[in-house]
């Protein structure tokens, strides 16, 4: 039998995996400066983009961490700032043509890394592994605030 703390271990090392390949072959396609942490903040500005204070809390993280992530995303033009169109104080952060690029070419990335472990594993063991860790995630859903979380 298995020790208890084996599991989170085995989960956080083929999440990593996942991650490490996804950043070599985004590191191949033109985006080599794009770090695990960006990816959840790109996320989380999302198409709609979002305020540094919503960045923040959608992260897990302060206001001014969320700032220090903007810049750096805005430095390798991957976010823009600009005005909010309903509130002329506020600044909105977007995603720019490069940040899309990017989360376009990681989506495609996670499909062929998923289907690498289909081929390994075969779709009915994957799909169930997929379910399985549904049912176990509290509110079903997904969080962006890992990096904030791992940083805690």
């Amino acid at each position: 039998m298995a020790e208890g703390y084996e599991l989170p271990l085995l989960l956080f090392a083929g999440f990593r995996s996942f991650i490490d390949e996804l950043h070599a072959e985004l590191a191949e396609q033109g985006h080599p400066d794009v770090r695990p942490a960006h990816g959840f903040a790109l996320q989380a500005v999302g198409p709609g983009g979002a305020t540094a204070g919503e960045l923040g809390r959608r992260l897990g993280v302060s206001k001014q961490a969320a700032g220090k992530t903007v810049e750096r995303l805005e430095r390798l033009g991957y976010v823009e700032r600009a005005d909010d169109p309903e509130d002329g104080r506020r600044k909105m952060v977007r995603l720019t043509p490069r940040g899309v690029d990017v989360l376009s070419r990681s989506a495609a990335i996670f499909d062929r890394l998923r289907a690498r472990w289909v081929e390994t594993l075969g779709e009915q063991r994957v799909g169930a592994l997929e379910a399985d860790l549904r049912a176990m995630v509290p509110g079903g859903g997904f969080r962006l605030d890992a990096a904030g979380w791992f940083g805690s």
